[in-house]
């Protein structure tokens, strides 16, 4: 076996000539294929006096301007995973096995909200409003079946920057009559945000699914996209009711496009009152001129302005592209009845809640406050009526990503994702059980987006022109990486030689399977926002931190969140790597160098493992 100190040495190469490659839908969803244009030697460019609809469309190919993106259905089939690897043989039979679950595995029931346990971990106690306990009203203790909705008319979510004045005043007064609510009423401003503290904070144990002892959490795993559509729906039809109008819905935060990346206007203060404000905000975001940070480590970046539109572009490909190929990369990794993120559980966190998500919910928190208070804490995020908006475009973000037409782009099928329930209060005040299956369509919930551009979709990073001579300096690094003893502590700057599985794939392998870099085992105090960066053969010592580059693969990031006086949480993350060694030309090699940068919260961080796999696409 060849020396993985030399066999890394041709993917740190001096780079010449920077190119981009532009993609653009495919020409029909039968083919499900990108259709690849001529390599062009400049980046695109657009204007920070961002206006809607103008500069967005320079940053989209043609063929996307007005594209209506197809019809998509869910695949309910539970098709049996080991025959399907055992199928693709050869190459991919290094696939890790221990990802299928087991026969008697079950899913995730929330039980009646009878059994939430009280509890104020995390909280600022010196805030009365928000130190309150988490568990709702009990009203009721027997959950209803959900059934679908008979409306006759779709509510369709503006984008929020683009929001006429009328509708403005319609949501805002939906949203004063909710805080006009007794904080006891189950749809109240109060009791809606306490919702999500339930969820993640520890109100809610296993006990419904036979374990007691363990934690229910909706984060880090494949429930955080069903849990949070349903808390919207919900959110959304409470609002309409309120105002009695059955066709209101919720705006969403277009930060994904630069017109939208600043926070809608009409949440910032006006000199009236003005319900959809919140005082716990970051008071140097939320002017005008601010725009969201998407790659967020805690810090303002000093970026200008079409800076970090760029790296906001870049992320947004990263992480709905790029590290989003299967169901377990963006919607994140099994979590089943009896696992445990506190203990046993290692499921892997989906890259847009990773990313984005996380991202902008610390960059509108209040730095000022004991807990970064209300967006930077999941129990109290749901006080900012920022944080319903904000995850409006979250839950865009699964739509879009399903209906793009990539091989791989579909929900799970396995029984335990589809079953697994939750319980809320509905419109008429009813206690309701619900499932992920049953919000798979969201045609059949009656609601669905305005149509926004995707600027992201045609930036993926530059890719670098590879040169056949190795320099010394880039020699010399290699040959000083040190061998890492497992499991290894994140307190500075760690490069890991990692041995990958098979090189030199083919197009027909790239189709059959997506290759991902895995870090398992980390484990994390969750007291504290953490957040640590991924670069894969990174020129320079010290990596730069930015979506934008190629060698950049992705972060790993998490709000801070406690559950009944549990202090360390287990997880892991995934990221593509098929693009990224395409890009960097080190497709050949048979090791590559993964750079981990840490950011912030990482002193006691440590992780088990670092590896390679394959992962087959349907």
């Amino acid at each position: 076996m060849s020396n993985p100190k030399q066999t890394i040495m041709a993917s740190l190469l001096p780079l010449t000539t920077f190119t981009t490659t532009t993609r653009t839908k495919p020409n029909s969803t039968s083919s499900r294929r990108f259709k690849t244009f001529p390599k062009q030697t400049h980046r695109l460019k657009v204007s920070c006096n961002v206006v809607p609809d103008d500069n967005e469309k320079l940053l989209l190919v043609p063929e996307t301007q007005n594209l209506i993106l197809p019809k998509t259905s869910v695949d309910t089939l539970n098709v049996d995973r080991r025959n399907l690897l055992l199928g693709l043989g050869g190459l991919y039979s290094t696939v890790n096995f221990s990802s299928i679950p087991a026969a008697f595995a079950s899913p995730i029931t929330t039980p009646d909200i009878s059994t939430c346990v009280p509890s104020k971990e995390g909280f600022n106690t010196n805030d009365s409003a928000r130190s309150n306990e988490c568990c709702p009203p009990a009203m009721s203790t027997t959950p209803k079946d959900f059934v679908f909705p008979k409306d006759t008319t779709i509510r369709v979510r503006p984008a929020a920057h683009r929001a006429s004045a009328e509708y403005v005043a319609k949501y805002k007064a939906a949203i004063q009559a909710m805080r006009d609510l007794p904080d006891e009423h189950p749809h109240s401003f109060v009791q809606q945000a306490k919702i999500h503290c339930a969820y993640c904070n520890g109100g809610y144990s296993q006990i419904a699914s036979g374990f007691p002892d363990k934690t229910l959490q909706i984060h880090n795993s494949w429930l955080f996209f069903p849990f949070h559509r349903w808390y919207l729906y919900f959110y959304e039809r409470i609002l309409g009711k309120l105002i009695d109008d059955p066709t209101f819905a919720l705006p969403y935060w277009n930060w994904d496009v630069p017109s939208g990346m600043g926070v809608p206007a009409f949440f910032e203060e006006d000199g009236k009152k003005n319900p959809a404000f919140d005082a716990f905000r970051n008071v140097n975001h939320v002017s005008a001129a601010a725009i969201v940070d998407l790659d967020y480590n805690g810090s303002d970046s000093g970026a200008t302005c079409l800076q970090q539109i760029s790296t906001n572009l870049g992320a947004m490909y990263k992480q709905m592209v790029s590290n989003a190929a299967d169901p377990l990369s963006f919607f994140g990794g099994e979590f089943r009845a009896g696992d445990d993120p506190y203990g046993n559980g290692d499921p892997s966190i989906g890259s847009i809640e990773a990313g984005c998500h996380t991202a902008v919910h610390r960059w509108v928190g209040n730095p000022r406050m004991l807990n970064n208070e209300d967006m930077g804490n999941f129990y109290s995020a749901g006080y900012d009526p920022l944080f319903y908006v904000h995850h409006a475009n979250v839950d865009r973000m699964w739509k879009v990503w399903k209906d793009l037409g990539i091989p791989g782009h579909s929900e799970p099928t396995d029984p335990d994702w589809l079953n697994a329930s939750y319980v809320f209060y509905d419109e008429n005040e009813e206690l309701v059980r619900v499932y992920n299956k049953d919000c798979v369509q969201i045609e059949n919930l009656k609601y669905d987006f305005e149509v926004s551009p995707l600027p992201w979709f045609s930036s993926r990073p530059v890719a670098h022109n590879k040169i056949s001579n190795t320099s010394s300096s880039s020699a010399e690094a290699v040959q000083k990486v040190p061998d890492v003893k497992f499991p290894v502590k994140l307190d500075k700057i760690t490069k890991v030689l990692v041995k990958r599985p098979a090189t030199k794939r083919s197009q027909a392998d790239k189709e059959k399977a997506s290759e991902q870099l895995v870090i398992k085992g980390i484990k994390f105090n969750a007291q504290n926002f953490v957040k640590f960066d991924v670069f894969v053969n990174d020129k320079d010592d010290v990596p730069a931190s930015s979506a934008s580059e190629s060698e950049f693969v992705g972060s790993f990031a998490q709000l801070p969140h406690l559950h009944r006086h549990k202090k360390l949480m287990r997880s892991a993350a995934r990221f593509g790597l098929t693009e990224v060694l395409e890009d960097i030309g080190a497709e050949d090699d048979e090791y590559i160098l993964v750079t981990l940068v840490p950011k912030v919260g990482t002193e006691e961080l440590t992780i088990d493992e670092i590896k390679v796999e394959f992962v087959p696409l349907k």
